[in-house]
């Protein structure tokens, strides 16, 4: 698999870029990733870097994004916060990412068995960890959390609502969505399976 150049990146749509996220998710299921020289890749990003999308995901150890879309150095922006929540700073590097350097695609990457997210259910409370929580309680508020799977359905809605809060939130990033320049899509990762589905 070659790296990322100026060139491959513009010619890469938001269609195309969640169809390699797509495929690169299939592959890593199926154990058949890319052959690819990290080194050569190294040195091929050493002057600049083109990456085609950027992934907010959780800090979850289980969840690394470049290996579950197979994707290089260079290929992705890996923005990574426990709850894959929304702030300030988590704006300015997605905007920095599509804006400036040129990604096509904005995933909001969620994941099965998280435990901010079940944390933020349990109504935790512990130092900084208390105001992080804060961001998760609008999903938390949506789901009635008797029921059996609730922590699940749960993860599901607080992706959909760090969407919202980009697109209200980021004038720049709304702007690209709505002009076809990027796709904002959210995604649930399974830590059973290893898949990547799509919402």
């Amino acid at each position: 698999m070659r790296t990322q150049t100026k060139e491959t990146q513009q010619n890469i749509t938001p269609k195309i870029a969640h169809e390699i996220l797509v495929n690169g998710n299939k592959r890593f299921v199926q154990n058949l990733r890319s052959m690819r020289n990290l080194q050569d890749q190294v040195i091929a990003t050493s002057e600049g870097q083109y990456p085609f999308a950027v992934v907010l995901s959780c800090i979850d150890s289980r969840v690394p994004a470049e290996l579950v879309f197979d994707q290089g150095i260079g290929d992705i922006f890996s923005v990574r916060v426990a709850g894959n929540v929304v702030n300030e700073d988590i704006l300015g590097s997605i905007e920095y990412g599509c804006k400036v350097a040129g990604s096509k695609i904005v995933v909001v990457l969620g994941h099965t068995k998280c435990g901010a997210v079940t944390a933020a259910c349990k109504q935790v409370e512990l130092g900084n960890i208390t105001a992080l929580l804060s961001k998760i309680q609008p999903a938390v508020q949506q789901i009635d959390q008797e029921k059996t799977n609730a922590i699940e359905e749960t993860s599901i809605v607080n992706v959909a609502h760090s969407i919202e809060r980009i697109r209200n939130e980021s004038p720049i990033l709304a702007d690209m969505e709505k002009n076809g320049e990027i796709e904002i899509v959210g995604a649930s990762y399974d830590v059973s399976t290893g898949i990547v589905q799509f919402l």
